[in-house]
């Protein structure tokens, strides 16, 4: 029987507000039993994903056949946090969870998710291939999580003709010289009748504040995911840097206004029709801009830090087993189907298809397995013959030159303290020396809170 919606959310509140058991001896998991070669049934209900397309329908059909009699049902749309750990409070959980890597060590802390290690055992769920940044974001106080998924990254990505037309290259905008990166958005910003018709420079605030922090030289959370480093003056002159690109053309609103009113999925996107030079942007537009803008005049770099070295902040997806969980012996085979080198070759191979029957390119797939990328990235152009091809390699040269963020038991309200601040910058409410303090104290709090917490268990 479910819970009301008043029981829902208390019980929910409980569990964001640490009331939930951790989970390391949980009874829940202590009767499962994992193996590779087991039979298994029932119903793996999965809260969180959706097989939108060919690289997770192919996965998907791969992973069906593996549970055999066991029976996927997909629960439509986005994970719901809320619902989620409603779900667990209540003791009904899904079996499976689909979240962003960053949720994980929240999740952990607060007993929504279980540890994998006998999972990954049993499974033979070999967790070399992963990359090391993606690995560590799913491990909490030196357990394992969450098994990821694909990988996120950002690439400089600008209009060819506005560059050349302003005298400039891709090299002026790939984040290595702050000031030719100012010289720059100067050049190419355009004003028609008092208004901003062209932005020149996009730094993609605030949610990009930890690459130009880590372009810097600095990190906004300590390795151990214990310490707030927001006040740390490389993060202040970051912010500074990233805010002023907004000032020189009139302000953030200015930009936002004019960035928000872009078809930006369409054909007739910021690149397409002229309206920006260039922007930090994760490496899945590459894909849309070919698709719907094949003709669109682009350069691509790696975002580069100031010593001229590529740099990229890699996030993503993973799969997590709900404390309570229902079937987990089936929620931990799929999760290692959807995740091993074969079933992103054969996705893979689904999307060159795809694009060869329709006539487009294809420009590769990102994931947490190192070693699928290494074999997808042989199906890929990467050679530099064409625009696209020097998208797709730099694509992959930033993938291997990524760092993450530690998982942490207060990962929303971190990342909630730092963007409210930045917020407040960009509307001209603060400075940024003073709102980084503030997001300092704010953060450092939420952390000594939900650690304490943890550290009583």
């Amino acid at each position: 029987m479910r819970l009301s919606a008043l029981t829902g959310t208390f019980v929910a509140a409980c569990l964001l507000a640490g009331c939930a058991q951790g989970t390391g001896d949980s009874e829940e998991t202590s009767d499962a039993s994992f193996d590779s070669s087991a039979d298994l049934s029932g119903e793996v209900q999965v809260m969180g994903f959706g097989a939108g397309d060919e690289i997770a329908t192919e996965r998907l059909e791969l992973a069906e056949e593996e549970l055999g009699e066991a029976k996927v049902d997909l629960v439509e749309g986005d994970l719901d946090i809320q619902q989620f750990l409603s779900s667990v409070a209540s003791g009904e959980p899904p079996a499976l969870v689909y979240a962003e890597r960053s949720q994980i060590g929240t999740f952990a802390s607060r007993g929504a998710v279980v540890p994998l290690t006998d999972c990954i055992e049993g499974e033979g769920i070999d967790t070399s291939v992963f990359r090391e940044s993606a690995l560590g974001e799913v491990t909490f106080d030196d357990e394992v999580y969450g098994i990821p998924e694909f990988n996120v990254v950002q690439l400089t990505q600008a209009n060819a003709d506005l560059l050349e037309q302003s005298g400039h290259t891709v090299e002026d905008v790939n984040g290595s010289d702050w000031d030719a990166v100012l010289e720059a958005n100067k050049d190419l910003m355009q004003m028609q009748g008092g208004d901003l018709a062209t932005i020149g420079y996009d730094s993609k605030l605030p949610e990009f504040l930890p690459l130009w922090a880590k372009a810097n030289g600095a990190d906004l959370i300590s390795e151990d995911g214990r310490t707030a480093q927001l006040d740390d003056p490389a993060v202040v002159e970051a912010l500074e840097f990233a805010v002023s690109v907004y000032d020189a053309q009139g302000g953030f609103g200015e930009v936002k206004a004019l960035r928000d009113s872009a078809d930006f999925f369409g054909d007739g996107n910021q690149f397409a029709s002229g309206s920006l030079g260039a922007m930090p942007m994760e490496q899945w537009y590459v894909s849309v801009l070919n698709d719907v803008s094949p003709d669109a005049p682009m350069a691509f770099d790696t975002v580069r830090d100031l010593q001229g070295e590529p740099l990229a902040w890699a996030s993503g997806s993973a799969w997590a087993i709900p404390k309570g969980s229902p079937n987990p012996e089936a929620a931990c085979r799929m999760a290692r189907v959807m995740t091993e080198t074969d079933s992103w070759m054969a996705a893979a191979e689904e999307r060159v298809r795809l694009r060869e029957e329709s006539g487009g390119l294809f420009t590769g797939i990102l994931t947490a397995n190192e070693e699928a990328d290494e074999a997808i990235r042989e199906m890929a152009p990467t050679d530099g013959d064409s625009v696209w091809s020097q998208a797709v390699a730099a694509m992959y040269e930033a993938n291997d030159h990524t760092f993450a963020m530690p998982a942490n038991p207060a990962g929303d309200e971190f990342e909630q303290a730092w963007q409210d601040e930045v917020n407040k910058v960009l509307n001209g409410q603060k400075e940024p020396a003073d709102a980084l303090a503030d997001a300092q104290e704010a953060a450092q709090d939420a952390l000594d809170e939900a650690w304490a917490s943890w550290d009583e268990k």
